[in-house]
């Protein structure tokens, strides 16, 4: 089931652009000899800079800077020689040739330089924007962040109908730095199916509001013997679609979940007694459900 985005809104970034980051860890190279803002000593010094935007002013805090040898070593991997997190980099190094990655959250870039004896400057382009993702209720209604997630995947499948996953378990209003472009977005209200997949278009040096909306509703389930009665205890509990595909299974008094809106049943089972019901989900609408017992429910016993 699947709802459309609400328009998403873009802004110049600052501010709330630079909080929230997600600073990921880089695989595949070997650990620096020494960390910190300048490497070992050297005749040659290096000022480096990253910019979401060719025009863009130059990023001042929230930067991690990683320095490499461009030579594999005996593990194939290319050898960290210095590291620094803040805004600008600055770095003392041996004269040649070396790698420089700059990441800003998820978003990051790689360039190739060459150092001298003498000082310079270099500056890194990122290509890099925000993205900010909440979700509503039917009507507006908010949904409690508790019980909302986001994960944000690569647009493309792969052969396998697969997409590969950036991001697990983002909460909302939380800003995400990614490089521009196209990613899939699927937003979880609850752990049971209550989803809603969207493609989302990250610009360069913008913030990207997006808001969806999720047709679902919380439920509680109940075994009574009257209507409005306590609770029956030490029941199973299974949801089933109204195709007949089991979407939820638990035990206890009380069963409570987000449903997407739809048909469903509810089978309970109590003492190897079962009883059952048929119910709608309406999107927006939290509701308890109750399944009575009854003498000819209690008669039908377990295979």
């Amino acid at each position: 089931m699947c709802a459309a985005l609400a328009p998403a809104a873009a802004q110049e970034p600052g501010g709330d652009v630079l909080r929230n980051l997600n600073m990921p860890g880089l695989s595949g190279y070997a650990s620096p000899a020494q960390q910190g803002p300048l490497a070992a000593r050297g005749e040659g010094q290096v000022t480096l800079s990253a910019h979401l935007t060719e025009d863009g002013p130059a990023i001042t805090r929230g930067l991690v800077w990683r320095v490499f040898s461009p030579d594999a070593d005996a593990d194939g991997k290319l050898p960290m020689v210095a590291s620094s997190q803040g805004g600008s980099g600055i770095f003392t190094l041996e004269p040649g040739s070396y790698l420089i990655h700059a990441s800003f959250g998820r978003a990051g870039a790689t360039k190739r330089i060459t150092i001298g004896k003498d000082a310079k400057t270099e500056s890194v382009v990122l290509n890099a924007g925000g993205l900010k993702l909440d979700a509503v209720l039917s009507g507006g209604v908010r949904i409690p962040p508790a019980r909302l997630r986001f994960s944000i995947y690569e647009a493309e499948a792969d052969v396998n109908g697969e997409r590969a996953l950036i991001i697990p378990d983002v909460q909302p209003n939380t800003v995400v730095r990614l490089n521009s472009g196209t990613y899939h977005v699927v937003s979880t209200y609850g752990t049971v199916n209550a989803v809603i997949r969207s493609d989302i278009h990250v610009e360069a040096g913008k913030l990207t509001e997006a808001t969806v909306e999720h047709k679902a509703a919380e439920l509680t389930l109940k075994l009574v013997r009257d209507k409005g009665g306590e609770a029956i205890a030490d029941t199973s509990w299974s949801v089933l679609t109204d195709s007949g595909d089991v979407v939820h299974e638990s035990v206890g008094a009380f069963a409570s979940m987000v449903l997407a809106e739809g048909e469903y049943a509810v089978v309970a089972k109590n003492r190897e007694r079962i009883y059952q019901r048929e119910f709608t989900v309406t999107a927006g609408r939290n509701q308890d459900v109750e399944v009575l017992v009854t003498e000819a429910e209690a008669d039908a016993e377990t295979d």
